[in-house]
């Protein structure tokens, strides 16, 4: 039986979770000649973002789990050029470059929230 991990009740880190098969699909997609290339860089980031949310809620202060929200929205915009350039080079349809990174934009939506809520009070 799996314990309740404090980010498993964060809904960032469950949409990220869920888009990195998605992500996985994608770059399987993609021709041969970008194996090692685009396409490991769209894998590496899509993982990168649900790996720093965790990494952040599993941090003892706000300060900390901010600097890590940070770099996993970092990760997302890499993650929206890499569907851009993918989809410039012919490797995806505008449809699906559309939907890839609407799911992206709700994730930016709820890790902006959450740095959001973390900060502060004046």
């Amino acid at each position: 039986m799996r314990r309740e991990k404090p980010h498993y009740r964060l809904e960032c880190w469950r949409l990220a979770f869920d888009f990195v098969p998605i992500a996985y699909q994608i770059a399987h997609s993609f021709p041969a000649t970008e194996r090692y290339e685009l396409a490991s860089q769209l894998r590496r980031a899509a993982t990168s973002v649900p790996l720093n949310i965790a990494e952040g809620a599993g941090r003892y202060s706000s300060a900390e789990f901010s600097r890590f929200l940070l770099i996993a929205r970092g990760s997302v915009t890499e993650l929206d050029t890499i569907l851009l350039l993918a989809e410039r080079l012919g490797y995806m349809t505008s449809t699906q470059t559309d939907e890839a990174i609407a799911a992206l934009d709700r994730i930016t939506g709820l890790i902006n929230g959450l740095l959001k809520s973390l900060r502060p009070k004046e």
